[in-house]
């Protein structure tokens, strides 16, 4: 093959301009100082005949040719990690790797304090980077950016390998002195009282128990938004507001905050919350470990009547390319 003397090592570092549109940044994100980045820029300049970033104003952006190159250039970098990978093994007590997982904070609330300590005591050289789930999560996982995404299945990505994790439903809850709820709730207390709800990332998009709720034409009067999932719970302590929140978080909230849980007084269906990753890396024994744990820590029930090495969560669906 004829590369025409080009260095393949210039093609991370074109890469991660394309992604930063910055010299400084891109040499902080390969480790490269900015003096080699800007040098590698000159030399990928002359290769290509093309400036492929140029200044505007106080930002760069990429001309015509830069922008045909962008996804080639992921693709072929994610197909050298996935030869590079090929058939490896992963000792995970012997191993040194560091994995980008995306997730909401609901879901790290709920799954991490189950997933750390078996990964220190697994895996004690192995690292987690927990990336928000409000930052383009299927770009993303496209650009490889991320190794595991943990999204609802309604918005995981068609093109990717994707397996379900756990069913979620959803249950209300209020401040264990709210003296306008007993231990039952009716729809009328319901409609009737103030509510804590959540809008989470730049788009606001209204969580599935506000859709169901608008479908079936019932208004509430939400008085406060939080900015997170985490957060609802502790908004009704002290008030005589209600929530509407992920069973899973509440049973953990309740252990230490004083509120109590009532059932909805309309059937909100439940989600499939998913893991996902890149077709790529379909064959990464690292992603595959880490797949496992993640099975066994959202699912201690099902982990624990099937123990041994060997057991691997099912695959749910491989999605077409």
């Amino acid at each position: 093959m004829d590369l025409n003397g080009l260095d393949l090592n210039l093609l991370v570092v074109l890469d991660a301009l394309f992604t930063e549109r910055s010299v400084t940044r891109s040499g902080e994100r390969i480790h490269l100082s900015q003096s080699a980045t800007s040098a590698a820029l000159g030399r990928l300049r002359e290769f290509f005949k093309d400036d492929l970033l140029i200044p505007v104003g106080r930002r760069m952006v990429l001309t015509p040719h830069a922008e045909g190159l962008v996804e080639p250039l992921r693709e072929l970098l994610l197909h050298t990690e996935a030869i590079i990978k090929h058939n490896t093994t992963f000792d995970p007590g012997k191993a040194s790797r560091n994995f980008r997982i995306m997730m909401s904070d609901y879901a790290a609330t709920v799954l991490m304090p189950e997933i750390l300590p078996r990964m220190e005591q697994l895996a004690p050289g192995v690292t987690l980077e927990i990336v928000s789930h409000l930052d383009s999560p299927a770009e993303k996982l496209e650009r490889g950016e991320i190794d595991l995404l943990i999204y609802p299945q309604d918005g995981n990505s068609p093109h990717h390998p994707c397996e379900n994790l756990f069913q979620e439903d959803f249950v209300c809850l209020v401040w264990s002195q709210n003296p306008l709820v007993k231990d039952t709730l009716s729809l009328k207390q319901y409609l009737a009282m103030g509510h804590v709800g959540s809008k989470v990332g730049e788009q606001q998009t209204p969580t599935l128990d506000a859709f169901v709720f608008e479908r079936f034409g019932y208004r509430r009067r939400i008085e406060v938004y939080a900015m997170s999932f985490n957060l609802v719970p502790e908004l009704v302590v002290g008030t005589k507001r209600i929530a509407t929140v992920h069973r899973r978080l509440a049973r953990k909230q309740a252990a230490f905050l004083p509120i109590r849980l009532l059932e909805p007084p309309i059937a909100i269906p439940p989600f499939i919350e998913t893991i996902q990753w890149h077709k790529f890396r379909d064959s990464d024994p690292g992603i595959a470990w880490l797949r496992k744990l993640i099975h066994e820590a959202a699912n201690p029930t099902s982990a624990a009547a099937n123990p041994g090495p060997q057991t691997k969560p099912a695959r749910v669906r491989k999605q077409s390319a």
